[in-house]
């Protein structure tokens, strides 16, 4: 797996841009600057993000939604698993 965040990514499970391999790794957003924790979906190329609009449910009981635009970055919180055997196999036992 790359180091490189997907594009559109979705905490939705009914949305095709879910991905629970991506989001057990843990995805870091900022946006417009400001870390954000509250993020349900996000697209890095077109520049919003979604949000839940405050405790606000549809018919569904799913949260409603607000889009956000602006500058978004993201990157993982956690490596990827083989990385971090690679990094301790790179690294000769007589460093410490």
């Amino acid at each position: 797996m790359s180091d490189t965040p997907p594009d559109h990514l979705s905490t939705n499970p009914k949305s095709p841009h879910f991905d629970m391999e991506v989001l057990q790794r843990g995805i870091g957003i900022r946006f417009k600057g400001r870390e954000r924790k509250d993020v349900e979906e996000y697209s890095i190329s077109e520049g919003w993000i979604r949000v839940a609009a405050g405790k606000s449910r549809d018919r569904h009981g799913n949260p409603l939604t607000i889009k956000l635009s602006g500058e978004v970055e993201a990157w993982f919180e956690n490596p990827a698993e083989g990385a971090q055997d690679a990094a301790a196999a790179d690294k000769p036992a007589d460093a410490e």
